[in-house]
């Protein structure tokens, strides 16, 4: 009998243990790390410049504005050149801050990266924050997608190609200096089930992966280099008019994701969204196959109330 309540007692302390390895990171990385300690980077001595994609608005625009605040000149580059000029006004009318403009589709081919390489060459680039992404106009079936291989191939461009394309123009710079930051935006789809968005989910889990490896090999370079995978934020790309305690603002979800930078690789930047994924991940792990019904059932419904509202406007 002793040989079992060994055993039993054994097996008690491993689940302990394993409960620990997956508590104490998640306090530290939502409540410890970011409220007691903050962003554990100093922006501005990472470099003079900072470049943001897709940033004239959003997220995009939001990292734009604060990375400003902290000191940086700021590239921004989208593929509206009158939208441009308006967010480097606003920069540089609220922080001072210097400015220079690029447009660019990132939809394009490499003719768009010979272009920005031109543009930023000889600049001391300290951050790059890659944020450019585009998804589907509303959730759909892979097959029922319209201009599929226009739409899929746009979409892959923009998301993936994006990425690697700007860290192999920028980070050379970083490592040569031995400091830098990347930050790339993923999607929480990328850690969740998320049917009828499959391919923008899959690329945004390509971005995560990328910069978890990413920052395996640059550690040694003194490179910060985080995967930022928002929730809902009320956006023009989310289609959420009013921010609310789940989908903020994206200037507030910013300035939450910034004070994670240095204190997790991977973040939801947000405490909330945190909370979000650590319910689905505990509903996947004792129901995974109910869990995917459910979110494909709430993602069919958006899809039908999106095809009603575009029929209604037709009509």
């Amino acid at each position: 009998m002793a040989i079992f309540d060994y055993f039993g007692g054994l097996c008690i302390v491993i689940v302990i243990i394993q409960l620990l390895r997956i508590v104490f990171p998640w306090l530290y990385e939502n409540f410890l790390g970011p409220c007691v300690l903050g962003c554990r980077v100093k922006l501005s001595a990472m470099g003079e410049w900072a470049v943001v994609t897709g940033a004239t608005e959003g997220i995009g625009k939001a990292y734009a504005n604060e990375l400003a605040k902290n000191g940086l000149k700021v590239i921004l580059i989208s593929r509206s050149l009158s939208k441009l000029e308006a967010v480097a006004k606003e920069i540089e009318t609220k922080h001072g801050s210097e400015t220079r403009v690029i447009e660019a589709d990132f939809t394009g081919g490499p003719e768009v990266y010979a272009k920005i390489e031109k543009l930023i060459l000889g600049l001391e680039i300290g951050v790059l924050v890659n944020n450019v992404g585009m998804s589907y106009a509303h959730p759909e079936h892979f097959l029922a997608i319209q201009d599929k291989e226009k739409f899929l191939g746009d979409l892959i461009s923009c998301n993936i190609v994006s990425v690697t394309g700007m860290c192999r123009l920028v980070m050379p710079g970083m490592v040569e200096r031995k400091r830098g930051v990347v930050i790339n935006i993923a999607s929480l789809s990328a850690k969740i089930p998320n049917p009828l968005l499959t391919v923008y989910a899959a690329t945004k889990a390509f971005v995560d992966k990328m910069s978890e490896d990413l920052q395996t090999e640059y550690r040694k370079d003194r490179i910060v280099i985080q995967s930022v995978l928002p929730g809902f934020v009320a956006t023009n790309m989310s289609k959420i008019k009013r921010p609310t305690w789940l989908a903020p603002s994206a200037e507030r979800y910013v300035q939450c994701a910034l004070r994670r930078l240095g204190i997790a690789g991977h973040t939801t930047g947000y405490y909330p969204h945190a909370l979000m994924k650590l319910v689905i991940d505990t509903m996947a792990f004792f129901a995974p196959t109910t869990t995917r019904r459910l979110i494909l059932s709430q993602l069919t419904n958006i899809r039908k109330r999106a095809i009603r509202k575009s029929t209604d406007k037709v009509t």
